[in-house]
């Protein structure tokens, strides 16, 4: 063969085995697990050895064209039509609707085919005919070589129809967006098929110029997979920044199964002492409707509890397509500290910092519904207001902090005392008041009175033991609606009536 001849076979065969070695080695090495890939991979091979057949068979001689045709050529079509059905199933996700008995099974067909055909000695196929015009072994185009055409264009335009269907189910419109550019690949290579295919141009163009098509389909095959790949390994292209993110993200499937979680996730199950499969059940019923519903979730405020420890989340939730199914992309925001910040500061709002109790802001509004109650229902309330005696002695002889032990001591007798059926408070320094609601009589209330003075005074002399003084209780009472209609003017009655039991203590106390 001439120099120039074999340059121009190289430049029309070399280039595209060139092309469909690299293809097939760039798409499996970005994923080697995954079939798509792999399929892919496989499709390019097949082009690259239909482009080596015709490399060879116009170096030999012509007669051993027909046996390389029928065997070679032929055999890697045939596989191609099995691989591109089985790739395009896959990619749509189409196959998890077909029984288990016929996927993928059925696309290992043209591979039994071609093994009985060489089997048999290419009984099968047809020899096609060849003649040999300039420096091409041409095939003869005559109505075996028609009839081959046409079935072949007839399984390309095939290749449509599970893309139709799945762009007709695609909700996203990315998914939409890669099954038009496989649709119009397939086009254009049905288009260049049928130009190249059906019309001699004889030694013009090298042999089975219609084979060229396959670099453009196998291009687009390629393009969509680089997109397909940018959608899907979302986790794997910002695997930085989903592995440091400090937020739990997690990535469900549509039935609320974990396929893939960050370090953070793992941390947070550790700590609720959750298996990934008993996360979905925790999250609460009106959360799982949104995700069903596919709707946007932002900062949904949730509570998970298990085994003793509780964590307050917001949930965020986004669906994105992995292995061409909807998933759900789940981001919990611990904010459990956040909560209890909030929760002390609303607190302290509303309540004394060293007893715990109500301070007189909730107890105004707590007194004032109190007392609407009782309007209604006709029952009585009685309002103590209590004051510590020989308090300043106590601090003086002490320390403070002696002090804010009677005064958390206190808190507590005046809490248990009111339990169910009132509220106690501390208004400042060592003046408390509690209410006590659901008609108690007045022996119920001085019982409880003289309760309250002797626990508190056991309590102080017990353990102040060095103490001089008797560090008791002064109480005030008054009574709805014996004694005012309104909460103000009943605290100022009990606070007079407490003020004429010191007085008269005083008084007594001078006389002896």
């Amino acid at each position: 063969m001439e120099l120039n001849k074999a340059l121009l076979l190289l430049l029309t065969h070399g280039i595209p085995i060139l092309f469909f070695t690299y293809m097939a080695t760039d798409v499996l090495l970005r994923n080697k697990k995954k079939t798509e890939h792999i399929l892919l991979s496989l499709i390019a091979i097949c082009y690259l050895l239909l482009f080596v057949e015709e490399y060879v068979r116009n170096q030999v001689a012509i007669d051993y064209s027909p046996i390389l045709s029928s065997i070679w050529l032929s055999s890697a079509g045939f596989i191609i039509i099995g691989l591109c059905f089985h790739f395009l199933i896959k990619f749509t996700g189409l196959y998890t609707s077909w029984p288990r008995f016929l996927y993928p099974y059925i696309f290992y067909l043209p591979v039994v085919f071609v093994v009985v055909n060489i089997l048999t000695g290419a009984k099968l196929i047809s020899p096609q005919e060849f003649v040999e015009v300039g420096m091409w072994k041409l095939p003869v185009y005559n109505t075996g070589y028609y009839i081959a055409m046409t079935i072949s264009i007839a399984v390309d335009v095939l290749y449509v129809i599970p893309l139709l269907i799945a762009k007709a189910k695609a909700k996203n419109r990315e998914q939409k967006f890669i099954y038009n550019q496989l649709i119009v690949g397939i086009m254009i290579a049905v288009l260049w098929h049928i130009i190249f295919g059906y019309i001699n141009y004889g030694d013009h163009l090298p042999p089975y110029p219609y084979l060229y098509s396959g670099i453009i389909w196998c291009y687009f095959l390629r393009r969509t997979m680089k997109k397909h790949d940018f959608l899907n390994l979302y986790d794997k292209r910002y695997e930085k920044l989903f592995n440091l993110n400090p937020s739990a993200i997690l990535l469900l499937d549509q039935k609320g199964k974990v396929q893939d979680m960050n370090p953070a996730a793992k941390n947070l199950l550790a700590s609720l002492h959750l298996q990934p499969t008993h996360l979905f059940p925790l999250l609460d019923d009106s959360l799982k409707e949104n995700i069903f519903a596919e709707k946007e979730i932002a900062d949904y405020p949730i509570n998970i509890a298990n085994d003793g420890v509780q964590f307050a989340l917001l949930v965020n939730a986004d669906y994105v397509w992995v292995d061409n199914r909807l998933h759900v992309l789940l981001i919990l925001q611990d904010v459990t500290l956040q909560k209890r910040y909030q929760e002390q500061t609303e607190f302290l709002a509303y309540h004394d910092a060293l007893t715990g109790l109500p301070n007189r802001r909730l107890f105004d509004k707590k007194l004032e519904s109190a007392l609407d109650e009782c309007k209604k229902t006709q029952k009585t309330l009685a309002l103590l207001l209590i004051d510590i005696d020989n308090f300043k002695c106590l601090n003086d002889t002490y320390g403070h902090l002696a002090g804010d032990e009677v005064l958390q001591y206190t808190a507590g007798i005046l809490q248990d005392a009111v339990a169910q059926t009132g509220v106690a408070a501390r208004l400042g320094g060592d003046e408390f008041v509690l209410f006590i609601q659901h008609s108690p009589s007045k022996q119920q209330v001085d019982k409880l009175m003289e309760q309250l003075q002797s626990t508190l005074s056991r309590y102080t002399a017990e353990r102040y033991r060095d103490l001089t003084v008797t560090v008791g209780l002064s109480i005030g009472l008054s009574q709805f609606p014996k004694d005012a209609n309104e909460g103000q003017a009943l605290i100022d009655h009990a606070d007079h009536a407490m003020y004429e039991i010191k007085r008269h203590r005083k008084m007594k106390t001078i006389n002896a």
